[in-house]
This record gives C-alpha cells, structure tokens and sequence, in this order.
C-alpha cells in the first residue's frame, strides 16, 4: 500500500506517542522486581535507569517537553481544537486504511482512545499555530500540483466486502453452505471466523483498492458478483469466504474535481514545513531546566535552541488481512 503524506504524519506521531507513554509506565526509584532470570532479580529501579539512559530516554524526555510547550501556547493563545475538529482529523486517517487496521495499529502502539484524541488535538493546534505564516495557496498552485500529480488523484476502482476467514477448507465449506442456505453473514462470522478485528463486525472489512489484500483475496473481491457468496479463497492466512456488498469504478481525476482536495494537501504541507521552525522559536522563549545532567542538552535559557525531536519507535506491524 502507497501512504500518502497525512498516512507518514499519522504514523510519526503515534510512533512519538508509544515513547511518551513508555516513559510514563517507569517508576523512578522503585526497589520492586520486574523481571527474574534463573532466580536472579533484575529490579524495577535498575530497568528504569537503563530506560532513561537510553536514546529512547531522551527523546521521551525531549517529546515531553515539546507535548507541554504545545499545550501552553495553545492556552495562552486560546486554541482549543473541538472534538468535531478531531474527530474529522481521526476519520481522514482511518479512511485511508482497510476497515479496523487503523484500530490494530493503535492498539499493537499500545494507545488509547484518548491518547489517540491527544495526539491529534496537538496536530490541530500547531497547524492553527502555523496556518498565517505561510503564504496562500494559489489557483496556479493548485494547476501545478495537479500536472505533477494529476495520475495520483485518479480514484481507483474499489470494493466493500466482508469475509469469514476459517483455518481450513472443510470449516470453509461449512461456512458456504451455511450461507448459501440462508444463514445470517453476521451470525456466521461471529460463530466461525478467526479474524479477531472483523468477526464481530460482521465480517467486515469495508472500502479497499487493488493491492490493499493479499494477492488470492484481491482476485476474487474485484471478480466477483455484488452479493454473491464466493467458494472458499486459499491465502496464507487460511480460508476465506467472500460476499461484495458494492463496487465503486475507477473515476479519472480532474482539475475541478481535485481542486478542493490540492487545496487542503498544499495548505497542510506548508503548516508541516512550519511547524519545525515554529517549536524553535517556542523553544527560544521557553525557560527548561533539565535536573538529570544526562539530559542536560536539553535545557536551554532565552536564546536559540535546537527544535525538538520526537525520538523513534518500533514501525507497527501489519494486520493480518493487508
């Protein structure tokens, strides 16, 4: 699957939010037990000193401070995202995903609703922050995007469908029959499947392009019939068992029809290319006193400072229907 620029953002932030939250589990000074080998304890305070003197350590410590210099400016500016606003942002995200992996990647990150929520008000209010330093964007602008990009835009051909994924093909079978004689999809599925992010959704798996399945289950989607049950579909997750609920055409982009979204793309692109700049000068005005003299090249007075850098995490891992 290609990702677009708010997929990269999307994904950055979340690997930053896993460290800010790795860093929130640690108990500084504990004499408790968090592991043994062999009979040997290994101590809490011990693992949080490995922890914190670890590159992992300062970026956390480095993407708290920046999450803190955020929220101050956001009160003494009155910016306060509304849950539409980010709602609206979530939605943007989850559509460019197969139903439920978006949700498999929050939850492989280990985030909650609200630190997702949290994550993506503070997105809301660097772009508010940003949005009157760029320049405006242009109906030559937008002309220009849309010949470099114009084959991007296209909107591929598409399908929604559920499915029953089942270990072998004799259950596979089972579930066929059942169907094709009536059975409920939803009530099967809930019954055989072993999909954990679809079976108690029907099976469902909503809005997907070529290429966004694996190879067997991309060919039948798109070859089959709207409503019809497909016989069992090998992958090397198992056995499937199809049924299309609509199929979208491919649509061929044009410069009125894409204008809106060129607009929005180019407009987000300048905040981003902002927003660096923007917690430099955050940082400069910003009094941090960093205690631990680990980290003490975080600490900074009135004056230049480096921007801030939200560290790295594990990249999460694909579900098992990609």
């Amino acid at each position: 699957m290609t990702f677009s620029y708010n997929d990269y953002r999307a994904k950055a932030v979340l690997a930053a939010a896993l460290l800010s939250l790795l860093f929130g589990a640690t108990g500084c000074g504990s004499s408790s037990t968090i592991a043994t080998v062999n009979g040997q304890k290994i101590s809490t305070a011990d693992y949080d000193k490995k922890l914190e003197a670890s590159p992992a350590g300062k970026g956390v410590l480095t993407q708290m401070i920046q999450s803190d210099l955020i929220d101050q400016y956001a009160k003494e500016n009155n910016i306060n995202p509304t849950d539409a606003e980010i709602n609206a942002e979530i939605d943007k995200i989850k559509a460019r995903y197969p139903n439920g992996q978006f949700e498999a990647i929050v939850k492989q990150q280990g985030l909650t609703d609200a630190d997702i929520r949290s994550i993506f008000r503070q997105q809301l209010i660097l772009q508010k922050a940003v949005a009157s330093q760029g320049k405006p964007v242009t109906d030559a602008d937008i002309k220009a995007y849309f010949d470099r990009n114009h084959a991007t835009l296209d909107k591929p051909e598409q399908v929604r469908a559920r499915h029953i994924l089942v270990p072998d093909l004799k259950t596979a079978e089972t579930v066929e029959s059942k169907l094709k004689g009536g059975a409920k999809f939803e009530d099967v599925a809930k019954q055989y499947s072993t999909d954990p992010a679809t079976k108690d959704k029907g099976g469902e798996l909503g809005w997907f392009g070529h290429n966004q399945m694996v190879g067997p289950f991309d060919k039948a989607a798109f070859s089959l019939p709207v409503g019809q049950i497909s016989a069992p579909v090998k992958s090397p997750f198992g056995y499937h068992v199809i049924q299309v609920e609509e199929k979208k055409p491919a649509v061929k982009a044009t410069l009125a029809s894409s204008k809106d979204q060129i607009r929005q793309t180019l407009t987000q692109q300048a905040a981003q290319s902002q927003i660096p700049l923007f917690m430099q000068q955050l940082r400069s005005k910003a009094t941090i006193t960093v205690n631990d003299p680990r980290f003490s090249d975080l600490a900074s007075t009135p004056g230049p400072a480096p921007a801030a850098s939200a560290g790295a995490a594990p990249t999460p891992a694909t579900p098992a229907t990609k």
